[in-house]
């Protein structure tokens, strides 16, 4: 067996998971995760699959397929298997600090480029960022809202991390906790 991350892009109707997955399923794929989303009218998703390896370039073949017909535009990459099951053994490098990080404030462009460099510069490495908009009461604009789980190295420091997040927070005036997780 060999595994694939799928990455598929198309304009969201009903139907379309269901093509992706008859065709994992008809070339003896078996799907493993997956992360998918509706975004601005379009289906947006990030799929690991295991198949044998004599069909991968079959299955591959077919996904192309998807896109003459549903709409969607596959994309095939092989997994990196050796690192990916060390880290599902050990689970994130040992002794990494897991942290939570919520910010919700006024929506402008940059703040996921300060956060994330911000995150970066303490060697810090994002598992997880998810984020959204959403109306503020009383007709007060837009506000940006995004959760992340991030891991710092062994040696990494969660009191900097916050005070890092907490001099950004400041400057781009939105409200942020940093939370350790077990």
């Amino acid at each position: 067996m060999t595994q694939l991350v799928l990455t598929a892009i198309g304009d969201d109707r009903e139907g379309l998971v269901s093509a992706l997955a008859e065709q994992v399923d008809l070339h003896g794929g078996n799907w493993l995760e997956s992360g998918l989303s509706h975004l601005a009218g379009k289906f947006a998703g990030v799929v690991l699959v295991d198949v044998p390896e004599d069909r991968a370039e079959e299955l591959t073949a077919a996904l192309a397929s998807l896109q003459q017909s549903v709409g969607l535009r596959v994309d095939v990459t092989e997994a990196r298997t050796a690192e990916r099951d060390a880290m599902l053994a050990d689970g994130p490098a040992e002794g990494s600090v897991p942290l939570h990080v919520h910010l919700i404030g006024q929506d402008r462009s940059g703040m996921v480029r300060e956060v994330t460099t911000a995150l970066a510069a303490l060697h810090a490495s994002i598992e997880e960022l998810r984020s959204w908009t959403t109306d503020a009461p009383q007709g007060g604009g837009v506000l940006f809202e995004a959760e992340a789980l991030v891991h710092l190295p062994a040696q990494g420091d969660p009191t900097e991390v916050r005070e890092a997040l907490e001099r950004i927070a400041g400057e781009l005036m939105v409200d942020l906790e940093v939370d350790d997780l077990p």
